[in-house]
């Protein structure tokens, strides 16, 4: 790694942080180790996700790497994708953008100072989540404590999600990392406990695979949304309300589609020391 002063930006989408580095022109290897000193939150800069811009592979306006910061890759990040929608917006003057990553192209549209982004269709089949065998992703014969009965949704990540009468009653800490490692999700799997509210609103917590809890994680969120809609819990259009603030999400019938409006934040900006990206 190049000891020249690398530039970051601190954004967050409701609390949900992230670094962003941008390695469109120059070339960034951010190994897992290097990721988790730059997301140590008191030895580095403190982040949820590291989010490298990359050059456009497929069309795009770029290419979005996620880590996660244990210094796994993901395929998707919803609120993550709010920010870097929200620096396309600034740097080109649209008021769309087209965001490659490992999940697929996501779209993000400026929506009365808020970003809509549209996360691409929603995964129900259990191969595609995936789980370790064949099991209706509607009620998963799985169990951990007092959480049972889980739906699945693949939305670019894996997610389990728990119906509850009191979201804040769950032990999520010690309950989290035993389900993330279950031998029933491959890739391990986000935790999210669902209370259902209204017939359009929903109180989401959630236990993020690699990072633990945090207040905000938009493809979770819009599993939920999909979930609740499933069990007939609600509609297709809902507002989620997690730690950080409220999200509004819509799956659409007509495509499957699954949208979600929020808002996209600047923190800081700096640069790294040349120790945190030792590889």
């Amino acid at each position: 790694m190049s000891e020249m002063p690398l530039p970051f930006l601190k954004m967050h989408g409701l609390g949900n942080d992230f670094v962003v580095l941008d390695a469109r022109a120059r070339h960034l290897e951010i190994s897992a180790a290097a990721a988790r000193r730059i997301a140590d939150r008191t030895r580095g800069v403190g982040c949820d996700q590291l989010l490298i811009l990359e050059p456009a592979r497929n069309g795009g306006d770029l290419y979005l790497k996620i880590l996660n910061a244990d210094g796994g890759e993901v395929g998707a990040c919803g609120n993550g994708t709010r920010c870097v929608a929200r620096l396309v917006f600034e740097e080109t003057g649209k008021t769309e953008a087209k965001i490659e990553t490992r999940a697929g192209l996501l779209s993000g549209i400026a929506s009365d100072g808020q970003v809509t982004v549209d996360m691409g269709p929603a995964y129900l089949d259990w191969a595609d989540i995936p789980l370790a065998r064949a099991q209706d992703t509607l009620h998963l014969d799985f169990a951990c404590g007092p959480l049972s009965d889980p739906c699945a949704v693949g939305l670019g990540n894996p997610h389990v999600l728990f119906f509850v009468a009191d979201a804040e009653a769950v032990d999520l800490p010690t309950l989290g990392p035993k389900i993330e490692h279950d031998p029933l999700f491959p890739e391990r799997v986000n935790v999210g406990i669902v209370q259902p509210l209204a017939e359009n609103h929903i109180r989401y917590r959630v236990w993020e695979r690699g990072v633990g809890i945090t207040v905000a994680c938009g493809s979770g969120a819009c599993a939920a949304a999909v979930a609740s809609a499933r069990r007939g819990l609600t509609g297709r259009r809902v507002r989620v309300t997690l730690d950080g603030g409220d999200l509004s999400i819509e799956w659409r019938e007509q495509d499957g589609h699954v949208l979600m409006t929020g808002p996209a934040s600047k923190s800081f900006s700096g640069t790294l020391a040349p120790e945190l990206l030792a590889l």
